[in-house]
């Protein structure tokens, strides 16, 4: 008992190795950018001033949305989706075929219109609850995940209803603090490449400062571009890979609203908010509707 907990103590120590990491890129960054760049190289204290103004309201954006998407806990099922005391322990008894039975009858009064791939109603041995719409088991945070969409190592979490929002805006925000800091180091990479600065010990920052700054816009942004899809289309990773089974079978699009209602479900109705990471994700509106689209 002992080995395996202090196991699990290692496990979830070592899960933040990837989070250090990029908060260390990201300091090293802040540094070379504000320091090395602005402080030690640039000239012209107007094109100085401007600089810091704008790379500081990326970087702010940047580290609130992701630390927004580390810190929200993955939001779980509520107690109406787990089985009365009576009908827990009458499941434990039963073998498949009856266990069927109990679910569908516990099932019958909750907003649930998905299923497995068999048609049965989905269940999670684990936690003991009937899964809501959507909702998946993580194993590494070790419980059901509301519209689970993956578990990120980057941010040590799941990404599902209660932080979907961050983790886009978190990628949007890192893209643009890649691309202006790849943008504006762009023509000092050239001056000291060709020998037009001094060789001094900004030389190697501004220099790797680039060249990471591309690489890591580069990457995000295939990442960023696929999940606006996602959001477009109202899937989430998991449900793109696997369409979900409805009572009347798989269906790809079957918690499409349509793009404008597929976009306010995940940021919200109120525009003015979209660019902020405070939740003002929109939810219910989905069952009414698929229960309008699938209910037989």
């Amino acid at each position: 008992m002992a080995p395996h907990h202090v196991l699990k103590c290692c496990q979830r120590s070592l899960a933040w190795i990837p989070v250090i990491f990029i908060n260390l890129v990201v300091g090293w960054s802040y540094y070379a950018y504000v320091v090395e760049l602005c402080i030690f190289t640039i000239p012209n204290n107007a094109e100085k001033i401007s600089y810091l103004v704008v790379f500081h309201l990326f970087f702010i954006m940047f580290i609130w949305s992701y630390w927004k998407t580390i810190c929200s806990r993955p939001a779980s099922p509520s107690k109406e989706f787990c089985l009365a005391k009576v009908e827990k322990e009458q499941y434990e008894k039963e073998q498949s075929d009856a266990q069927q039975d109990i679910l569908k009858k516990a099932a019958i009064g909750l907003p649930v219109y998905t299923r497995t791939g068999t048609g049965a109603v989905r269940y999670c041995e684990h936690c003991q609850v009937i899964k809501p719409d959507r909702c998946h088991h993580c194993s590494t945070c070790d419980m059901c995940v509301l519209k689970m969409d993956h578990h990120c190592p980057w941010v040590n979490n799941c990404v599902g209803f209660s932080n979907y929002k961050f983790f886009v805006l978190f990628l949007a925000y890192s893209m643009l603090y890649c691309v202006f800091i790849a943008a504006t180091v762009l023509q000092y990479f050239i001056k000291f490449w060709t020998n037009q600065l001094p060789d001094t010990h900004a030389k190697f920052h501004v220099l790797f400062l680039f060249f990471v700054a591309a690489m890591f816009f580069i990457s995000i942004l295939s990442l960023f571009s696929y999940h606006l899809w996602l959001v477009g289309k109202n899937r989430t990773t998991i449900e793109a890979f696997r369409a979900p089974v409805f009572r009347n079978g798989p269906d790809k699009n079957g918690f499409s609203l349509g793009f404008s209602r597929n976009v306010v479900e995940v940021f919200g109705d109120q525009k003015k908010y979209w660019m902020f990471p405070i939740y003002t994700s929109n939810f219910g509106l989905t069952n009414v509707d698929i229960f309008k689209m699938h209910a037989t």
